[in-house]
C-alpha cells in the first residue's frame, strides 16, 4: 500500500505543479478536472476521499493501540516497533494525500474564477470601447458647423 500511496502523491504533486504554471498542459488538466466535477464525478471523488479518511482513522487507531501495548509492557518489542513505523508512514502518506487533494481542488477553483474574471473584463473593455467610439461620433456630428 505504501508504494501505491507514494505513486498517488507523485501524481498529485505533478498536478499541482502543472496547475501552478501557465502552460498548454494546464488547459488540458483544467478541462479534465471540469469534466470530473460534472455528473457523477463529485460523488465518486467524495466516496474515494471518505474511504481514504476511514483508512486513515483505522491506521491512527492501530498506532494508538500499538503505543498503548508498548506502554503496558514497558519493554519495546521489535515487531511492534516495525509495525508502528509502517503504520505511521502509511498514516502520514494518507493524510498528505488528502491534503494535496484539497490543494488541487482549490487551485482548480481559483483558476476557473480567474479565467471567468478575465473574460468578463475583456467583455467590459469591448463594451466600453464601443460606447466610447459611439460617443465620439455623436459629439463630432453635433459639433460640425452647420452651413446656411
Amino acid at each position: 500500500m505504501i508504494q501505491l500511496l507514494f505513486t498517488l502523491l507523485m501524481i498529485q504533486i505533478a498536478f499541482i505543479l502543472i496547475l501552478s504554471f501557465a502552460n498548454p498542459i494546464r488547459k488540458l488538466v483544467v478541462k479534465g478536472l471540469d469534466l470530473l466535477k460534472q455528473g457523477r464525478g463529485p460523488l465518486v471523488t467524495k466516496t474515494v476521499a471518505a474511504t481514504m479518511l476511514v483508512v486513515f482513522g483505522s491506521t491512527m487507531y492501530t498506532i494508538t493501540k500499538i503505543q498503548k501495548r508498548s506502554k503496558d509492557a514497558a519493554v519495546v518489542n521489535p515487531t511492534d516497533e516495525v509495525l508502528m513505523a509502517h503504520r505511521l508512514l502509511e498514516a502520514s502518506l494518507l493524510g498528505f494525500s488528502l491534503f494535496l487533494g484539497l490543494v488541487i481542488d482549490r487551485q482548480h477553483y481559483y483558476i476557473r474564477e480567474i479565467n471567468l474574471m478575465r473574460k468578463n473584463l475583456e467583455t467590459a473593455k469591448k463594451r466600453s470601447h464601443s460606447n466610447e467610439s459611439t460617443r465620439r461620433r455623436v459629439t463630432a456630428e453635433t459639433e460640425k458647423p452647420k452651413v446656411k
